[in-house]
Protein backbone atom coordinates (compact mmCIF):
# COMPACT_ATOMS: atom_id res chain seq x y z
CA UNK A 1 0.00 0.00 0.00
CA UNK A 2 2.67 2.18 1.01
CA UNK A 3 4.61 1.86 -1.76
CA UNK A 4 1.91 1.72 -4.26
CA UNK A 5 1.46 5.68 -3.13
CA UNK A 6 4.98 6.05 -3.18
CA UNK A 7 4.95 4.61 -7.00
CA UNK A 8 2.22 6.98 -7.59
CA UNK A 9 4.05 10.34 -6.07
CA UNK A 10 7.19 9.32 -7.98
CA UNK A 11 5.60 9.04 -11.31
CA UNK A 12 3.54 12.25 -10.39
CA UNK A 13 6.49 14.07 -9.77
CA UNK A 14 8.19 12.50 -12.87
CA UNK A 15 5.28 14.16 -14.68
CA UNK A 16 5.60 17.36 -13.61
CA UNK A 17 9.42 17.60 -14.03
CA UNK A 18 8.62 16.58 -17.98
CA UNK A 19 6.16 19.49 -18.17
CA UNK A 20 8.01 21.83 -16.88
CA UNK A 21 10.97 20.34 -19.34
CA UNK A 22 8.56 20.34 -22.20
CA UNK A 23 7.49 24.21 -20.73
CA UNK A 24 10.84 25.37 -20.59
CA UNK A 25 11.34 23.95 -23.86
CA UNK A 26 8.70 25.92 -25.69
CA UNK A 27 9.37 29.10 -24.22
CA UNK A 28 13.04 29.22 -25.02
CA UNK A 29 12.14 28.15 -28.64
CA UNK A 30 10.20 31.08 -28.96
CA UNK A 31 12.48 33.34 -27.24
CA UNK A 32 15.13 32.67 -29.78
CA UNK A 33 13.13 33.07 -32.74
CA UNK A 34 12.18 36.50 -31.76
CA UNK A 35 15.86 37.07 -30.86
CA UNK A 36 16.93 35.73 -34.74
CA UNK A 37 14.12 37.20 -36.00
CA UNK A 38 15.06 40.27 -34.71
CA UNK A 39 18.61 40.16 -35.63
CA UNK A 40 18.27 39.58 -39.50
CA UNK A 41 16.27 42.56 -39.17
CA UNK A 42 18.29 45.03 -37.90
CA UNK A 43 20.96 43.10 -40.20
CA UNK A 44 19.09 43.89 -43.18
CA UNK A 45 18.45 47.72 -42.11
CA UNK A 46 22.18 47.92 -41.77
CA UNK A 47 22.55 46.85 -45.29
CA UNK A 48 19.67 49.52 -46.59
CA UNK A 49 21.50 51.80 -44.17
CA UNK A 50 25.24 51.01 -46.76
CA UNK A 51 22.39 51.98 -50.19
CA UNK A 52 21.40 55.06 -48.43
CA UNK A 53 24.73 56.18 -48.07
CA UNK A 54 25.38 54.87 -51.79
CA UNK A 55 22.18 56.73 -52.97
CA UNK A 56 23.33 59.25 -50.82
CA UNK A 57 26.34 60.16 -52.51
CA UNK A 58 25.12 59.59 -55.75
CA UNK A 59 22.48 62.43 -54.72
CA UNK A 60 25.54 64.61 -54.59
CA UNK A 61 26.84 63.81 -57.56
CA UNK A 62 23.54 64.23 -59.62
CA UNK A 63 22.81 67.58 -57.79
CA UNK A 64 26.29 68.99 -58.71
CA UNK A 65 26.05 67.33 -62.45
CA UNK A 66 22.30 68.83 -63.12
CA UNK A 67 20.43 71.57 -61.68
CA UNK A 68 17.32 69.90 -60.41
CA UNK A 69 15.10 67.34 -61.83
CA UNK A 70 17.53 63.95 -61.39
CA UNK A 71 19.07 65.09 -57.82
CA UNK A 72 15.43 65.89 -56.05
CA UNK A 73 14.82 62.29 -57.30
CA UNK A 74 17.18 60.84 -56.30
CA UNK A 75 17.43 62.84 -53.16
CA UNK A 76 13.73 60.92 -52.90
CA UNK A 77 15.07 57.58 -52.99
CA UNK A 78 17.83 58.20 -50.49
CA UNK A 79 15.30 59.55 -47.81
CA UNK A 80 12.88 56.54 -48.81
CA UNK A 81 15.83 54.17 -47.93
CA UNK A 82 16.61 55.81 -44.79
CA UNK A 83 12.97 55.82 -43.51
CA UNK A 84 12.59 52.19 -44.45
CA UNK A 85 16.44 51.30 -42.43
CA UNK A 86 14.61 53.12 -39.43
CA UNK A 87 11.81 51.41 -39.31
CA UNK A 88 13.40 48.12 -39.91
CA UNK A 89 15.72 48.96 -37.32
CA UNK A 90 13.24 49.66 -34.55
CA UNK A 91 11.16 46.39 -35.13
CA UNK A 92 14.27 44.82 -35.14
CA UNK A 93 15.45 45.90 -32.22
CA UNK A 94 12.00 45.29 -30.37
CA UNK A 95 12.62 41.55 -31.44
CA UNK A 96 15.33 41.38 -30.10
CA UNK A 97 14.26 43.13 -26.58
CA UNK A 98 11.39 40.31 -26.36
CA UNK A 99 13.58 37.71 -26.91
CA UNK A 100 16.59 38.51 -24.40
CA UNK A 101 17.22 37.14 -22.29
CA UNK A 102 16.67 33.74 -23.86
CA UNK A 103 15.94 32.34 -20.13
CA UNK A 104 12.70 30.43 -19.41
CA UNK A 105 10.87 32.50 -17.04
CA UNK A 106 7.63 31.50 -16.94
CA UNK A 107 9.39 27.73 -16.92
CA UNK A 108 11.63 28.36 -13.76
CA UNK A 109 8.88 30.43 -12.40
CA UNK A 110 6.63 27.24 -12.68
CA UNK A 111 9.29 25.03 -11.10
CA UNK A 112 9.78 26.94 -8.07
CA UNK A 113 6.00 27.25 -7.02
CA UNK A 114 5.44 23.32 -8.02
CA UNK A 115 8.75 22.99 -5.74
CA UNK A 116 7.32 25.31 -2.82
CA UNK A 117 3.87 23.05 -2.98
CA UNK A 118 5.78 19.77 -2.80
CA UNK A 119 7.43 20.99 0.21
CA UNK A 120 4.86 22.13 2.06
CA UNK A 121 2.71 19.12 1.70
CA UNK A 122 -0.12 21.04 -0.81
CA UNK A 123 -1.61 19.18 -3.28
Amino acid sequence: MIGGAAKLVADKASSVVRLELALAAAELKRKLRALGLGIVLVAVAAIFVVFGLIVGLATIAAALATVFATWLALLIVTGGLFVLAGVLAVVGIGRIKKGTPPVPEQAIAEAKLTAEALRNGKH
